[in-house]
């Protein structure tokens, strides 16, 4: 049997099941009260993992939460179709396949080969996990022009191998490979 986890002990960045669904912390706040009797509140600021709905919610210090049957697997990325994406798991050599809502926007930073963490609840895929850092290479972006600093543009958008658009430096060129944050899609340096 799983084992049981009081709300009191919850703490930011633990995986929890509520209501046969698995959540992620992403908040705590702890309210005791100051009158004698009172009970102490813990309100939780959660996702969803399945549905990736982000809400809150007030339990009791002692209501008690399972945990939840959470499994991460490497697989590689292979392709997508109408139908969803396909990656091999490094362990078992099985495909796996998320359909796009799972799947979210993360196919603008996968390439074919691209090594990810595939998140499974209780053996059925869920979702993935990206690396903080990316290299693409850039497809496409307008020459940098002597002199365009002065006016403060010291960034031009560019086009990136997935089809994703962000702003880099001015100095980069077609061709080169650039880190990207895919957290907040962002250029990071030079690859």
């Amino acid at each position: 049997m799983a084992a049981l986890i009081d709300a009191i002990d919850i703490k930011r960045k633990m995986f929890f099941e509520f209501e046969n669904a698995p959540y992620y912390c992403l908040d705590v706040e702890v309210s005791t009260p100051t009158a004698r009797g009172g009970q102490t509140l813990v309100r939780l600021k959660m996702r969803n993992l399945l549905t990736r709905a982000v809400f809150d919610k007030t339990f009791k210090a002692s209501d008690k939460f399972k945990e939840p049957d959470l499994e991460t697997v490497e697989a590689s990325y292979l392709y997508s179709d109408g139908d969803g994406s396909y990656f091999l798991d490094q362990v078992s050599f099985d495909t796996i396949s998320l359909s796009p809502e799972k799947l979210g926007d993360a196919l603008d930073f996968l390439l074919e080969g691209a090594i990810i963490q595939i998140e499974k609840y209780n053996g059925d895929p869920i979702g993935l996990q990206l690396p903080g850092q990316v290299e693409l290479t850039v497809t496409y972006a307008e020459p940098g022009v002597r002199g365009d600093t002065a006016s403060g543009a010291v960034t031009k958008p560019a086009k990136l191998e997935t089809g994703l658009e962000i702003r880099v430096p001015f100095f980069i060129k077609e061709g080169e490979k650039v880190k990207v944050y895919t957290e907040t899609r962002e250029f990071a340096g030079r690859a």
